[in-house]
């Protein structure tokens, strides 16, 4: 932790929270100082404690979450028992995950402006207030639209405007990268860095993605497992500790690959950036690495499962989301689907599964035109998960809920029951098949969608955004899973924003640009080549920018490689469990 000689405005003293409904405490003993102008990452894996901590900051422990408290808190000098939720927004602005979830104005400019007429500012001072803090998320330009009709980036611009308006001395963010595009990531982090800068504020960033978060610098990463802070260091020294592999954090790729390379990292190498990073010695080691590696030479020639052939729609009759749109996808294989929001990934799976017809073309399933097929036919073989866990839940019961599927099939109570077991402990969610699903996080749920759909058999499963709001450890095992159903002959299809996710697991990637293929070409050459990337708003792999700085010649030959390194520890890992 870094010395500092200003007075704290946050401080955590042997603090700890139970809530009503857990038998245990998730927070204890928990002793941290975080001071004026600091921007600090909290990261931990699910169920570590680290958004109970972001509630008890933002108001919403006491006032929304019950549960027992312990030791103190205190925020810019006043104890946060003392304080209404009125009061801590004052100080605390917090920017949620779902951005959807904290819009309560009709218009972009209305909900900027929602804390300012509940303190009845005049108006003239208000539409000044509310186009200067538009300006400075740059959302000056949409202030009469709808935040229905905002991409993810935007609204999210929206959000951190509302909570600027109020010129709050604390801005937390609960994992704001969470439903984003690669791209659209980088910038808010751009924003929020700009932010810290320009306003001196104090900044506090919950989120799983490590690396993303470190495009811009921080002061200092707090993990925190089982309800307790075991690390709080500067990010060089954190990435040269081992903390975050221990505690199921996912450390950069590029880290990972210098440490397969036999690269021992000091903190004074500035390993927190791939750009910063010094290198001395370690080009030797990457490039003797490299001629190690077993190339991974396999490839799918099964016919093809799914085809989609000069494929156009259309919302409005005007403007064109898919403009003949042409792939293929084999038996068996795994398939990322990427590109910017809005480029039309999530309305390609709508027309697979009949909930939107195709205005031109067709699409295939074994060579049959699917076009005649209900929804519920289509539901035979082909399964969705879906980006919003909200819109796929329907029962109050996470055990109820997996087994739906089955119940409407008129599946066997034992079988049914059988089914569901399996799935629930293939996501990690035996200990709570008898919670209410109203009780879940945003991550949990979503792994309730995963496991009912797992428990139908589809033949071709279609996963939109399947690792959004989940830790690197239940992500590992949602994927691996997915792996191993895939080599079994499932077919998956990802719809993915993690380009980890997508060099990690799928050997090809579809790539969507204004609703357009612009390439269907392996991940290691999609995430290498610029034109591909600044036209799908993607994000080079950081993998490719430590080759440029190692001055080896051939980057996609060196991402291919660590994809192929992986994947043979997988295996081998796999292995070992069986």
């Amino acid at each position: 932790m870094q010395e500092n000689d200003r007075e704290p405005i946050i401080v955590f003293d042997n603090f700890g929270f139970q809530y009503f409904s857990q038998a245990e405490p998730t927070l204890a003993g928990i002793d941290l100082k975080i001071y004026p102008g600091e921007k600090a990452l909290i990261v931990g894996p699910s169920g570590s404690g680290k958004s109970t901590l972001g509630h008890c900051l933002n108001g919403l422990i006491p006032f929304a979450y019950k549960g027992k408290q312990t030791g103190t808190l205190t925020i810019a000098g006043a104890c946060s028992q003392e304080q209404t939720i009125f009061d801590r927004s004052k100080v605390v602005g917090t920017v949620l995950q779902d951005s959807d979830g904290q819009f309560v104005g009709l218009t972009v400019g209305e909900d900027i402006a929602f804390a300012l007429e509940n303190d009845c500012m005049a108006t003239p001072e208000m539409h000044r207030r509310v186009e200067q803090a538009a300006a400075m998320v740059d959302m000056d330009s949409h202030l009469k639209n709808s935040p229905n009709e905002l991409s993810g980036g935007q609204k999210q611009r929206t959000a951190l405007a509302g909570v600027m308006i109020d010129d709050v001395q604390i801005l937390l963010f609960d994992e704001p990268l969470a439903n984003l595009d690669p791209a659209t990531g980088k910038t808010a982090i751009e924003i929020i860095d700009n932010i810290h800068r320009d306003t001196d504020k104090t900044v506090i960033i919950i989120e799983h993605r490590l690396e993303d978060v470190l495009h811009r610098p921080v002061d200092r990463v707090i993990v925190v497992d089982d309800g307790r802070i075991v690390a709080d260091m500067t990010p060089d020294e954190l990435l040269c500790a081992g903390v975050l592999r221990a505690h199921g954090i996912r450390e950069p790729l590029y880290v990972t690959a210098l440490k397969y390379a036999g690269v021992s990292l000091t903190p004074d190498m500035r390993p927190s950036h791939v750009e910063s990073i010094d290198l001395t010695d370690a080009d030797t080691k990457l490039r003797r690495w490299l001629t190690t590696v077993q190339r991974d030479t396999a490839v799918n020639q099964n016919p093809p499962v799914l085809s989609v052939e000069d494929v156009s729609f259309s919302y409005d009759g005007k403007r064109d989301v898919l403009k003949d749109v042409s792939f293929e996808i084999r038996q068996g294989e795994m398939v990322s689907i990427v590109g910017r929001n809005g480029a039309g990934k999530t309305t390609i799976t709508q027309l697979m599964c009949g909930f939107e017809t195709e205005h031109s073309g067709i699409i295939r399933y074994q060579g049959e035109d699917i076009a005649p097929h209900s929804i519920r036919e289509r539901a035979e073989y082909l399964g969705l998960v879906m980006q919003n866990p909200n819109q796929m839940i329907s029962e109050a019961m996470i055990a109820d809920e997996v087994g739906l599927g089955l119940k409407l099939r008129g599946i066997p109570s034992e079988e049914r029951a059988e089914r569901v077991n399996t799935a629930l402990r293939v996501c990690d969610l035996s200990p709570y098949r008898s919670w209410p699903i109203a009780a879940l996080s945003f991550g949990q749920k979503k792994r309730v969608t995963i496991a009912s759909m797992l428990t139908l058999n589809p033949k071709v499963l279609i996963l939109d955004e399947p690792t959004a709001g989940q830790d690197f450890r239940h992500y590992t095992e949602i994927m691996r899973f997915l792996a191993r159903l895939n080599e079994d002959g499932l077919t998956v299809v990802l719809i993915t924003h993690d380009m980890h996710l997508m060099l990690e697991y799928t050997p090809r990637a579809i790539v969507l640009s204004d609703g357009e293929v612009i390439a269907d070409a392996p991940a290691s050459e999609v995430l290498t080549d610029a034109g591909v990337i600044e036209r799908a708003n993607l994000k080079e792999t950081s993998l490719y920018t430590l080759t440029q700085r190692a001055h080896i010649e051939s980057g996609t030959d060196f991402v291919q490689s660590f994809i192929d390194h992986e994947k043979w520890l997988r295996s081998r890992s796999d292995d070992g469990d069986g």
